[in-house]
């Protein structure tokens, strides 16, 4: 079994030297704060922030340090010589063309999800890295949880029996109106704008820009990424065959990408859907459930269960028995393991827990799911 296997209760890595490493942020926005705060805690020494809006230089000064050099253009990060790696936290448009900038300029990479903004860039990014020597984390922290290394021990062990149906889900209810009042502070909107189509300055745009198809594959890419790659990794199912998708923009005037929708996809041996509502808190947060004709499994942010299935008679309406919880996992995890994962992989030079190709197989069903939206077709 490789490292990254469920092994003797948990995931085996190497070990996080003490040395010191420095690195610079690109994108300070809410996420890109937290993860530049966590690498600190974690021992590594930011020694730039940059961002296109200059209110976020000044919140990641408070939040991770004030020694860091303050840039708007990551073209000039890149150029520094006293940086070991960058941590990438733009919007999605962006990923692409800065990955491949800062694999050019030898830096290693920790890269949020998700990889990419359609499936020939993901193509473009993972040819990229394998040209190069560069550790490349994508930020997809399940991938460093225990408790789900140990959910996909039980279903390889035959568990759950044949897998037949699962079902990924995440119920959010949050009211966002999208506030085209003018920015607080000064915004570099072209820069922001990068290779994205060209278009006068809409402050809902930056303020939400995961509502617009230009800077994102939406809801369906960006949490999709995450619960996907589950789907795929317990069931060892690859990217799907087809998928089909039907959504709305519910309650969000303006906003281009559907916040509630259900997609389908077709594996070989298998079929998955993936529901996500930001207007019902019924069921609330993430959830994913697999069947199979031993057991069910049910995984969330507490933890798993596995009920046992109770059978059914030859009348299909009539269950015999009553189901029963034969297992329960919790779930102690942090996120912060995916990034001491990635640290502890830049001083061995091994393979991180996410690399390049399990984030293309994992964004692939998504964005054919996209697609099949746009399109109004099954797309494959």
């Amino acid at each position: 079994m490789d490292r990254r296997t469920f092994l003797a209760g948990g995931l085996a890595a190497p070990a996080f030297a003490a040395q010191p490493r420095s690195f610079a942020l690109i994108g300070a926005g809410n996420r890109g704060r937290w993860l530049g705060a966590t690498f600190k805690e974690l021992g590594a020494r930011c020694v730039a922030l940059c961002d296109v809006y200059q209110p976020y230089l000044g919140l990641a000064q408070e939040k991770i340090t004030r020694n860091a050099k303050l840039l708007t253009d990551h073209r000039a990060v890149l150029e520094m010589k006293d940086l070991d790696f960058v941590v990438i936290a733009t919007p999605d448009h962006h990923h692409c063309p800065m990955l491949l900038d800062a694999l050019a300029a030898g830096k290693d990479v920790y890269l949020e999800k998700p990889l990419s903004m359609s499936l020939d860039e993901s193509e473009k990014m993972v040819k990229a890295v394998r040209a190069t020597n560069r550790i490349v984390q994508i930020g997809m922290q399940r991938r460093s949880m225990r408790f789900i290394h140990k959910a996909r021990k039980l279903i390889a062990d035959g568990t759950l029996g044949r897998v037949s149906l699962v079902k990924a889900m995440w119920n959010w209810n949050f009211d966002m109106p999208l506030d085209n009042s003018p920015l607080q502070g000064q915004l570099d909107w072209d820069r922001f704008q990068g290779g994205a189509p060209k278009r006068p300055l809409e402050p809902r745009r930056f303020r939400w820009w995961r509502g617009f198809w230009d800077y994102s594959g939406g809801n369906m890419t960006d949490q999709g990424t995450h619960l996907m790659d589950v789907v795929q990794w317990m069931t060892n199912s690859g990217r799907p065959l087809s998928a089909v998708c039907q959504g709305r923009v519910h309650d969000i005037s303006g906003a281009e990408v559907p916040n509630v929708f259900s997609a389908a996809f077709e594996y070989p041996d298998m079929m998955a859907t993936w529901t996500l509502n930001y207007r019902s808190s019924y069921e609330h947060d993430w959830s994913i459930l697999f069947q199979g004709d031993k057991a069910a499994m049910h995984m969330d942010r507490r933890g798993l269960r596995v009920v046992a299935d109770p059978g059914l008679s030859n009348e299909p309406w009539r269950q015999k028995g009553s189901s029963e919880v034969v297992m329960e996992i919790p779930d102690t995890d942090k996120a912060e393991a995916h990034l001491r994962n990635f640290l502890a992989c830049i001083e061995s030079r091994q393979e991180p827990n996410c690399p390049v190709e399990v984030a293309a197989a994992a964004v692939a069903g998504p964005h054919m799911a996209n697609v099949a939206y746009k399109e109004l077709r099954r797309a494959g």
